[in-house]
């Protein structure tokens, strides 16, 4: 990406300089997620804080290295597998060496296969994989490669978290557990099943069950058995409209109990839940928004308003991705050597601007960092999401979660 520009003899006497000019590149990173379809606010909203951060945190610092800039290229793959694989290849052949995706572990999963795939076949032609939010654990497991980086917690680390929590409530005693029918809606219920069964084995798994992503209207049969079952708590991993759908199902059928989530706030979430949503959706996550961590946060926060007034901050990792990416590349010297800036990205630490170091651990390239419960809830709300009154506010927080965690991992290096 880095180059030099050759001057002739009459333009090297009109200059000072002996040396030749360099100019600066643009560093362009592609966002593969859903721009259409029924997830489309998720992956917009996304795309828009890519944006920002790279902007806000890096261009507007003068770039990295020598004054390079980022670029974030949104892709489209309506949340198919297939159509992200075109999109990578599309990315590829345009000499984009960074790739951004979160929405669907399953798409992730495709995406870590193809790079790696890619990477052994064009060693002068290699990207990375930067994982934002596809939370599957089998992705920094047995499916680890090199070229994939995580900067969300899994769905384990959270799982393992939230039902501390829950185990921690003696008024549950049923849980029901409902999930999209993909690799992280089965990997959610996994966890929650080991994990109440191994902190509370006295609570009753009253519902285990899985439906289709994206393709549910009418969340009322599944409502109507979670009530039915008398539990006290509900688990999901729903995302995107899936979420919205059944919380405001179950919700309108009677439910009052808490609704145990890993993706219930922003993109329109927030605000369409409202007062219902008080005293009942909980969310497990990473980077706290409110209250505040910081002078910064709070900066970060209304800047980003102010540019996208419609738009919410409602995964601060982002942040992270494209702050550690920059800190990689300045690190290793080059924005062209992937293997180099893959290094520099193994181990590092990180001071996250929401509030947490993040730790990126060498040996399966899981970000460890802390992990908050929150609360949907218009009380002691700095910032609100979907222009309502509504958003989040922590109520516990477990530091550096899992960072002595164990994993199949068997990392190979190039």
């Amino acid at each position: 990406m880095r180059k030099s520009m050759k001057l002739g003899l009459g333009a090297v006497l009109a200059l000072t300089v002996s040396s030749a000019a360099v100019t600066a590149d643009t560093i362009k990173v592609a966002f593969i997620d859903p721009l259409s379809g029924p997830f489309a606010s998720t992956g917009t909203n996304g795309l828009h804080q890519f944006e920002f951060a790279a902007d806000y945190m890096i261009n507007q610092n003068g770039g990295v290295l020598e004054g390079d800039m980022f670029e974030v290229i949104g892709f489209d793959n309506k949340i198919s597998p297939k159509e992200s694989l075109i999109q990578l290849q599309v990315a590829i052949d345009q000499g984009i060496r960074f790739i951004a995706q979160g929405n669907s572990s399953g798409v992730a999963n495709a995406i870590t296969e193809a790079v790696n795939k890619h990477n052994k076949r064009n060693p002068d032609d290699r990207v990375l994989f930067l994982n934002y939010a596809a939370v599957d654990p089998a992705l920094t497991n047995d499916k680890c490669n090199f070229w994939h980086f995580r900067f969300d917690a899994n769905a384990d680390i959270k799982m393992d978290a939230l039902t501390d929590v829950m185990a921690a409530d003696e008024s549950i005693k049923k849980v029901y557990v409902i999930g999209q029918d993909y690799s992280f809606g089965k990997a959610v219920a996994a966890a929650a099943v080991a994990n109440l069964t191994a902190k509370r084995p006295d609570i009753e798994i009253v519902g285990n069950e899985l439906h289709p992503i994206g393709k549910v209207k009418d969340f009322t049969p599944y409502s109507r058995k979670i009530v039915a079952s008398g539990a006290d708590a509900v688990i999901t991993g729903n995302w995107g409209s899936d979420m919205l759908g059944l919380g405001k199902s179950v919700i309108e059928n009677g439910y009052t109990g808490p609704i145990y989530t890993y993706y219930a706030a922003g993109s329109g979430i927030t605000g369409a839940f409202g007062e219902t949503g008080k005293g009942v959706i909980r969310l497990v996550g990473e980077g706290q928004i409110n209250p505040p961590v910081s002078d910064a946060a709070s900066d970060y926060y209304n800047a980003f308003k102010v540019k996208f007034p419609d738009g919410n901050v409602d995964q601060p990792r982002i942040s992270n991705v494209i702050g550690m990416l920059a800190q990689a590349i300045n690190a290793a010297g080059t924005a062209d050597d992937v293997v180099a800036i893959a290094t520099a990205l193994e181990g590092m630490e990180y001071d996250g601007i929401f509030g947490s170091k993040i730790f990126m651990r060498p040996n399966d390239h899981q970000a460890i960092q802390d992990v908050h419960i929150s609360a949907h809830t218009n009380e002691g709300v700095t910032f609100t999401y979907d222009g309502s009154d509504y958003g989040t506010v922590t109520e516990t927080t477990v530091s550096m979660a899992a960072m002595d965690s164990t994993s199949t991992c068997d990392m190979q290096r190039p």
